[in-house]
């Protein structure tokens, strides 16, 4: 199944000082969705937002919400994360025994569900997953800090993931987070993805968030807006 392209801009990478402007600045720009990473400072070494920002950016943006857990025990946080304002929650695969029970708590939540693999985690991991998902994010970095250089090896995971996709699961979206910018977003179209996720190549101080998301779309083969 072919879908439209979606862009979400990633609010790591987001002035949290003037937070709310970012987020209007991303919906007037035309973003598709709004990706929100936590990270617990165990699963990543890194530490990031949680409840209180999930709760002030659904009430700052009619964008979908696209919540990334980068935390360990997604079974204890997950229904919550949905049931707390957010679209769409992916949780990692590398994270949990019982991943058919957290998407399915997501789901239960008033949510849709994902699962993420790390660049080392291979795609057998999450083949089982795939009727029970609507997303498959494939990092094409190391999770934990935004800003990070592709690894160029994942191009060839996500051409192998869109092939898994297209015989589990058509109706799954194939969505890349990690060093996603004006150089690398065709080529990982042309491997398979649909879903992209931009931080600092949308929030930096080089352009506008509407003339950076501009020239994102401009590198894309089709030229569509889709919700999550």
């Amino acid at each position: 199944m072919s879908h439209p392209p979606i862009i979400g801009p990633s609010v790591l990478s987001a002035d949290f000082l003037r937070y709310g402007e970012a987020l209007s600045e991303a919906e007037a720009a035309g973003a598709d969705y709004i990706h929100f990473d936590v990270m617990d400072g165990s699963f990543v070494p890194n530490i990031s937002i949680g409840f209180p920002v999930l709760e002030a950016t659904a009430r700052g943006t009619t964008l979908p919400i696209d919540v990334h857990l980068m935390i360990e025990n997604p079974d204890r946080w997950a229904a919550e994360f949905a049931a707390g304002g957010a679209t769409h929650v992916t949780f990692q695969a590398e994270a949990t025994r019982h991943a058919h029970r957290v998407a399915t708590g997501i789901v239960d939540a008033g949510a849709t569900a994902g699962i993420a693999i790390n660049p080392a985690t291979p795609l057998a991991a999450v083949e089982e997953m795939l009727p029970f998902i609507s997303t498959l994010l494939v990092m094409t970095i190391n999770p934990g800090f935004g800003g990070q250089a592709l690894i160029p090896e994942t191009r060839e995971k996500v051409r192998r993931a869109r092939a898994m996709i297209e015989a589990l699961n058509p109706a799954c979206r194939l969505q890349v987070d990690g060093g996603i910018d004006r150089n690398t977003i065709t080529s990982l179209e042309l491997a398979g993805a649909d879903s992209f996720v931009a931080g600092s190549a949308i929030f930096n101080n080089r352009a506008t968030v509407a003339e950076n998301l501009n020239e994102l779309r401009a590198r894309l083969a089709r030229h569509n807006t889709f919700a999550v």
